[in-house]
Parts: C-alpha cells; structure tokens; sequence
C-alpha cells in the first residue's frame, strides 16, 4: 500500500503548476485631507507612468487605471501579476477638478487635488409643529 501511494500523489502536484486564472488585485491607496488639498498616494511599483497610468477626473469621480504588460515570453514560471488594474474613488465636494497634479516617484503615484472654500455641511431645516 504504501509504494501504491507516490503513484498515486505523485502526478498530482502537476496540478499545482498549472496557470490558473488569479483576479487582478485592486490598486492600493492611502488618502489624505486637509482644509486646503485632497492627496491620494497609490502603489503601483514597476510601471512607467507615461505609458502605463491613466487618471481621470469627472463629475467627482477621480479614476486610476493602470496596465502592467508581460515583456518577456517562454518563461517557465512567473508569480508576477499582469493585466489592467483599475480605481475609483469619490472626491470631496469641494475638489477643484482642474487643478489635480500628478507625480510617480519609486513605485507610488501620488495625486494631489486643491480644494476650494470648505464643502458646505448643509443646513439645519426646522420643522413646524402642525395644527
């Protein structure tokens, strides 16, 4: 029984070889904010920014959209993660979408966005007593 047991096991770790479809992780941010700016950093290690990042900013939405591309082929194994990856996140209120900067330093893109007068917190409505 236990010669039985290689053979049997043994074909099986080919399995764990196999490339099987992994779900591209979402990109990893910290943010920030302050009276005067909204700054979002992002992890995005080994990219070229002028290449690879796209940021958008409409409606106070700001997007993120990021591709990493496999260069070399005939590898035998790679762990490394390839495809298009991919954020949003919702603004303040008070973000001045046209002033947004962009700057890509060791791997961490950071995006600063000024804001305006304070975002308003609304009004307190007073309700009336009824007859």
């Amino acid at each position: 029984m236990a010669a039985l047991l290689p053979r049997l096991f043994g074909d099986m770790t080919d399995w764990f070889e196999m490339d099987f479809p992994r779900p591209v992780p979402p990109i990893r941010f910290e943010d920030k904010v302050s009276d005067k700016e909204y700054v979002l950093r992002a992890e995005l290690p080994g990219l070229e920014p002028d290449k690879d990042v796209q940021i958008t900013a409409h409606d106070g939405l700001l997007t993120i959209k990021a591709e990493r591309r496999e260069e070399e082929k005939g590898l035998n194994r790679s762990e490394f993660r390839y495809g298009m990856l991919h954020r949003s996140v919702r603004l303040p209120a008070n973000a001045d979408e046209a002033g947004i900067k962009a700057t890509y330093r060791k791997g961490i893109l950071e995006v600063i966005v000024p804001l305006t007068a304070p975002a308003s917190s609304g009004r307190r409505i007073e309700v009336m007593a009824g007859e």
